[in-house]
């Protein structure tokens, strides 16, 4: 997404099994790199994760 991506649009390069396309890639943008995961943001299952990332998109739009 050369213009970034806005918060509540999924990315155009995950996977239908949200895996991203271009991990690992020189074109996988920086913050994407820089995003680490936690305890606090994993949680116990998928969708605790799920939520708390489209939380953090909301504070940013």
């Amino acid at each position: 997404m050369p213009l970034g991506k806005p918060a509540g649009v999924r990315c155009v390069q995950l996977l239908p099994d949200n895996r991203c396309a271009i991990f690992g890639q020189p074109e996988r943008p920086a913050f994407c790199g820089g995003l680490q995961p936690s305890a606090e943001m994993c949680g116990p299952d998928r969708e605790y994760a799920i939520r708390w990332i489209t939380d953090l998109e909301q504070q940013t739009r």
